[in-house]
């Protein structure tokens, strides 16, 4: 996006008296509705090179909600009469219901969604539609136009977390007693509950949550609108009021600051990716666990494909694109710290790249999370095959070790002994509690009958009782609590 200051009401179009041509004269010439110091066309590249529509459409409701908050504002201080300022919102109103249907055709020529819909808007009302820029320049409009767009993706991802983690939370209690091998180094480690590691994933995606609602604080905390190109107006605005129509805070405290950071996009993105990754580790686990080799779940068709040669395939193509496409999200990240890392104040070109990325990251993480919250609820969940593969492993080696430690055998002593138990294990065959009392005996005389019982999976998962461990008391408190904060944040939508 070309941008320009504007604190002169624009002409309309209206050809000028003294034989220079006007700006809505050179319009066919390429210089949009910016060429008055120009006398040369603009090379048709250079017109494409420059043009960001094709991108910043999106924003057109945003732009439309932006000018008439601008010209309400105008009216209500004197700058245009209570007639021209109802008669511009009226039009940006009938632009709104075009846009919303589609009837719209853009003009690259135009370059941007701002001069799209002002020419559109001039062609409506006549010299009346120039005025809608007086005070203002695109660089406030932009940064306020992205604000605003990034403030509605914000609220929609937000919701689609609070779905997405609600059927967490649901999966969780339907599988409360499902027992299932817990790993570290992708090597069977110790025994949990499947509901205690689906709300490992609650837990992330509440944080990532926390982060969009931070983010969203700040976005709305400050409205560049009305800072101008980058030194502020002339005219007698009223910045409080269009930042209380447009549902900021407060007006942007520095002209310059207004118009030339976009580190709320930055802010958006980082969380995007935080929230990507969680989602592609989740993933991945789904597609661990729904191979053959660990056969764990069974992934619905509806969010499964075939192979277009090998007929007995069914392959997790939903959790492999959101696994892959994190990497784009990712990409949109370092793409715009390393456009904003060099720029001088106040505005440049180099910005018309910023949104591009932070849209796709949007849309990308939304369908992300749609595909997940749609996914899990289908997918059937294979406890005889967890719970096998949970005992597996000398899985419950350290609880073999604590046991001893509650005997009164330092716990160094007991990871030794135990280690020693495994070896023999090994050598046999056999798991740990298939080793017979004289065996265990030989290596500790603390070893009593009761030890077979604190051995059985069921009593190493409930061992794990302390707070926010995998025990059935300490998981269904983890369900309660996640519960009661989905609650609470449902009713603060409200």
């Amino acid at each position: 996006m070309s941008r320009d200051s504007a604190d002169v009401p624009s002409s309309g179009g209206v050809p000028s008296s003294s034989g220079v041509p006007s700006s809505a004269e050179k319009r066919d010439g390429g210089q949009g509705m910016w060429g008055g110091r120009f006398s040369e066309a603009t090379d048709a590249l250079v017109q494409a090179f420059n043009a960001s529509i094709d991108v910043d459409k999106a924003m057109a409701l945003e732009d439309l909600e932006g000018s008439v908050a601008h010209a309400t504002m105008l009216g209500e201080q004197g700058i245009l009469t209570p007639e021209e300022a109802s008669e511009l919102v009226a039009g940006l109103h009938d632009l709104r219901r075009l846009v919303e249907t589609g009837a719209i055709d853009w003009s690259v020529a135009l370059e941007d969604v701002h001069m799209n819909l002002e020419k559109r808007l001039t062609d409506r009302l006549g010299p009346l539609g120039g005025k809608l820029h007086t005070a203002r320049s695109r660089n406030d409009q932009v940064a306020t136009d992205f604000r605003l767009a990034l403030r509605s993706r914000t609220r929609r991802i937000l919701s689609l977390l609070h779905e997405t983690r609600t059927v967490l939370v649901d999966l969780a209690e339907r599988h409360l007693d499902v027992i299932a091998p817990g790993y570290t180094h992708l090597q069977v480690a110790q025994p949990v509950r499947f509901s205690h590691h689906l709300l490992a994933y609650f837990e992330m995606l509440t944080r990532d949550a926390g982060r969009f609602r931070d983010a969203l604080a700040r976005l709305d905390a400050a409205c560049p609108l009305g800072a101008g190109a980058l030194a502020g107006t002339g005219f007698p605005i009223d910045r409080h009021r269009t930042a209380a129509l447009l549902g900021f805070a407060e007006p942007a405290a520095n002209s310059l600051d207004a118009v030339s950071d976009r580190d709320f996009a930055l802010e958006f993105l980082a969380a995007a990716s935080i929230a990507m990754m969680h989602l592609s580790r989740l993933s991945e686990e789904l597609i661990v666990w729904s191979s053959q080799e660990f056969g764990f779940v069974t992934l619905p068709d509806s969010h499964t494909t075939g192979s277009s040669i090998m007929p007995q395939k069914k392959n997790p193509d939903v959790s492999e694109l959101v696994r892959g496409k994190t990497g784009r999200v990712f990409g949109a990240l370092m793409g715009l710290l390393t456009v904003m890392k060099g720029l001088p104040l106040a505005y440049n070109k180099d910005m018309q790249e910023d949104k591009h990325g932070a849209f796709d990251s949007a849309d990308t993480l939304a369908v992300s999370l749609r595909l997940t919250a749609d996914m899990l609820p289908r997918m059937e969940v294979h406890a005889e095959r967890t719970r096998a593969a949970a005992g597996r492993a000398f899985s419950n080696a350290t609880d073999l070790a604590d046991y001893l430690a509650r005997k009164g055998l330092p716990f160094r002593e007991a990871h030794e002994a135990v280690g020693r138990l495994v070896a023999v294990a090994l050598e046999r065959g056999v798991d740990l509690q298939q080793l017979d009392l004289a065996t265990l005996r030989a290596v500790s005389p603390r070893f009593e009958h009761d030890v077979y019982q604190a051995l059985e999976v069921e009593s190493v998962v409930d061992a794990r009782d302390s707070y926010g461990g995998t025990a059935r008391k300490r998981v269904s408190e983890q369900v309660a609590r996640a519960r009661e904060r989905l609650s609470a944040e449902a009713e603060e939508r409200q």
